[in-house]
C-alpha cells in the first residue's frame, strides 16, 4: 500500500522541483487523500511519444481483444468485516486520522529480520492466492473476502483495514484505478488488469506486497504495460545494497519506463517494518531523497507505470485514484532487505 506523505513535508524540500498533491477531487471528498506529486519522468522523446498513441490506438479503437474499454465505475461497498478479538491490532486502528510517516529509518536486528520475513512470506501467499481469484464475473468484494479470511485465518491483522478509515482488507485498483481501489461489487471484465495490494500485520510486523494480474483475454500493448512495471521494480531491487543511494533505484526505474515511453505515477514506497509507512520515501522516478542505503533496512518497492497521463482524479472515498485521461496503469511491489552483499526479497513467493 503505497505511503502518503504530508503535502507540508513535501514542500520544505525547495531543491526538488516538484510540487505536492497531484490529485483533483470534489469538494464534498474525504478529508485524506492519496499524495502524488508532479511527476518526475524525464520527457519523452518523438519515438516514446509514437509507443503511446500506437498503445492507445490499438487499446481504444476497436485494436484490442476488448474493443472500446469502458469507464470504470464504482460499484456497491459492502460492510467491513470483522477480525476475531484474539488478534493483535496496529496501534492506528481505531483512528479515522491517516498517520504521519515516521521518519525513522528502521534497521532490524536477527530476530526481527526473522519476524519480517514471517509476515512478507505470508502476504506473499495470500496475494498468490489472491491471483488464482482473478477471472472474467468475479467481483473484487469477493477477492476481499478471500483474502481477510485468509489473512485472519493465519491469525494476522488486514493492515489496509481501518488504516485512515479504509474500510476494506486489500486494495484492488482495476484498469485505469491507479492506486488505493477499494474492493465493490464490480465484476472483473474480460480483457481487464487488476493490482491486488496485500499487506498483513503478524506478531507486531508488517509485510506489503502487490501485483498486477491479467483478467481473460488481455491485449498485447496493455500485456506489455505489465510486463515493463514488473521489469521497472526487479531492476529497482537490482540497485539495492548496503552504501548505495537511495537515487540509484528511482533512476533504473526511469530508464527504464522511458524507453517505452510510459509515464511513472508518483505514489512511492516505504520504509516498512513494526511501523506500516516510514522513512525512507522510495520514489520510483529521478529524486531527491538523501542517503544512503543500511544493511537491515527494510522497505517496499512499487512502481507504477501510465500509459498515458500521470494525473489523477480522486473518487469522493478519498481513497480512489483513476487517471485523469482513463489511461491503464499497472504497479508490482515487493518488500525488499538491504544486506551487505545485496538485497534479498522477503515477499518473493515461498
Amino acid at each position: 500500500m503505497a505511503a502518503r506523505v504530508p503535502a507540508a513535508e513535501l514542500n520544505q524540500h525547495r531543491s526538488s522541483p516538484f510540487a505536492a498533491s497531484h490529485c483533483r477531487r470534489p469538494r464534498d471528498a474525504a478529508p485524506h487523500a492519496p499524495l502524488r506529486v508532479a511527476s518526475r519522468t524525464p520527457r519523452r522523446t518523438d519515438e516514446s511519444n509514437r509507443i503511446i498513441c500506437r498503445a492507445a490506438e490499438v487499446q481504444g479503437a476497436g485494436g484490442g481483444a476488448r474493443g472500446r474499454r469502458e469507464s470504470l465505475r464504482r460499484g456497491a461497498v459492502s460492510a467491513r468485516l470483522p477480525v476475531p478479538d484474539h488478534i493483535p491490532r496496529p496501534p492506528y486502528v481505531g483512528a479515522d486520522a491517516i498517520p504521519d510517516v515516521c521518519p525513522d529509518r528502521q534497521v532490524h536486528d536477527g530476530e526481527s529480520i526473522m519476524r519480517m520475513l514471517d509476515a512478507c512470506e505470508l502476504a506473499a501467499r495470500v496475494l498468490q492466492y489472491a491471483g488464482t481469484l482473478v477471472k472474467p464475473a468475479v467481483t473484487t468484494d469477493e477477492i476481499d473476502r478471500a483474502v481477510h479470511q485468509m489473512i485472519v485465518d493465519a491469525g494476522a491483522y488486514p493492515s489496509p483495514l481501518g488504516y485512515g478509515g479504509f474500510p476494506k482488507s486489500v486494495c484492488t485498483s482495476v484498469n485505469e484505478c491507479t492506486c488505493h481501489g477499494i474492493p465493490d461489487s464490480r465484476e472483473l471484465l474480460d480483457g481487464d488488469i487488476i493490482n491486488i495490494d496485500v499487506t498483513v500485520y503478524l506478531n507486531g510486523y508488517h509485510g506489503d506486497t502487490s501485483r498486477t494480474y491479467l483478467c481473460g483475454d488481455v491485449d498485447e500493448p496493455t500485456k506489455q504495460l505489465v510486463k515493463v512495471t514488473e521489469e521497472c521494480m526487479m531492476r529497482g531491487i537490482s540497485a539495492c545494497r548496503h552504501g548505495t543511494s537511495f537515487k540509484e533505484i528511482g533512476q533504473r526505474m526511469s530508464e527504464h519506463a522511458s524507453k517505452y515511453g510510459y509515464g511513472i505515477d508518483p505514489f512511492v514506497g516505504h520504509g516498512i517494518g513494526r511501523i506500516f509507512h516510514c522513512e525512507p520515501i522510495i520514489w520510483s522516478t529521478y529524486d531527491y531523497e538523501p542517503g544512503f542505503m543500511v544493511a537491515g533496512q527494510t522497505f517496499t518497492m512499487e512502481p507504477t507505470l501510465s500509459m498515458g497521463s500521470t494525473q489523477c482524479v480522486l473518487w469522493d472515498d478519498g481513497w480512489t485514484a483513476v487517471a485523469v485521461d482513463g489511461s491503464l496503469s499497472a504497479q508490482f511491489e515487493h518488500t525488499v532487505l538491504v544486506t551487505r552483499d545485496g538485497v534479498e526479497i522477503l515477499t518473493g513467493c515461498p
